[in-house]
């Protein structure tokens, strides 16, 4: 079901790379809202056109839910952008894009992913939650300050890199090296098919000297065993593994958080790196860190 709206452009609020945010005077005098516009797909609205709005989320007031979205600016069509090869993003939906892939016969990168073999023991630090790219980040930087990262966007949450102004200004100052998005996400500094091709493009063709690997913002949780985004981290271990590389789990750990499952060890780490998880894996865990013990009750015997 989609929850379609007009409106005219009142204001360019803030911008960020590829992101306009906008406010929105309804139609029918039924007020101001605020708006998203991912340049890639509409161009950038100007103040005085005329939009239509998905707004979902936003009249279901969900956690990701703060803005509509920009589906088209009525009045103009954008021009064009003319690319190589004939890879797909958002595939069989009314906003599929055409990019520029990593593993595209088209690129000219394709021989390098074509021919690569593995990631040759690069560390992969996966997590579920976007919000804590930052802090992984600086734990790095802590520990080498001139280590080239690379973040692979995955396809779990949000599709457009774009979104993440954490990632943004994470490469506008230069701590992020190269934003890579994979399967059906898309947007970053580079376009792979999987997570698999897209820790190839990490380690061969951006040079980087560890990669972290998370979805994008918007976590999706039902408060069911199974039934969230996130367990799409113990997939991304899988693809390091198979690679050749370090994989390195990050828990999930709140002394705050009001939900029961995500109290102390959050369920979400219990379930994909305890149960999910069929590969080897790095786990840093603090001293002091309590309801560590499922994890390590894994038939795998994962460490």
């Amino acid at each position: 079901m989609l929850r379609w709206e007009r409106g005219t452009v009142k204001d360019a609020l803030s911008s960020w790379h590829g992101v306009d945010r906008l406010e929105i005077e309804l139609e029918d005098e039924a007020g101001t809202i605020t708006a998203i516009a991912y340049r890639e797909l509409t161009g950038q609205p100007r103040v005085g056109e005329r939009v239509l709005l998905n707004t979902n989320a936003l009249r279901r007031e969900l956690g990701t839910g703060g803005d509509a979205m920009v589906v088209a600016r009525l009045d103009v069509l954008p021009e064009p952008e003319e690319i190589g090869g004939h890879m797909v993003k958002a595939r069989y939906t009314p906003m599929q894009t055409m990019v520029n892939a990593l593993d595209d016969p088209e690129s000219e990168h394709y021989e390098t992913i074509r021919t690569a073999k593995g990631i040759d023991g690069m560390p992969v630090v996966v997590a579920d939650l976007h919000s804590s790219l930052p802090a992984i980040i600086a734990g790095i930087r802590a520990e080498r300050r001139s280590a080239k990262i690379a973040y692979v966007h995955t396809d779990a949450a949000a599709l457009p890199a774009a979104y993440s102004r954490s990632a943004a200004r994470l490469r506008s100052a230069d701590l992020l090296s190269a934003v890579i998005s994979a399967g059906q996400s898309f947007g970053g500094d580079f376009e792979a098919v999987t997570v698999h091709s897209a820790l190839l493009g990490a380690k061969h063709v951006v040079g980087a000297d560890v990669a972290i690997v998370i979805q994008g913002p918007g976590n999706l949780g039902t408060g069911t065993g199974w039934g969230f985004s996130g367990v799409q981290a113990a997939e991304a271990i899988h693809a390091a593994a198979v690679l050749g590389g370090r994989p390195v789990a990050t828990l999930r750990v709140s002394g705050a958080d009001e939900r029961k499952r995500h109290r102390g060890l959050s369920h979400h780490s219990s379930t994909a790196y305890g149960r999910a998880l069929l590969a080897p894996v790095h786990l840093p865990v603090l001293p002091g860190t309590t309801a560590v013990t499922t994890l390590f009750m894994s038939p795998c015997g994962n460490r």
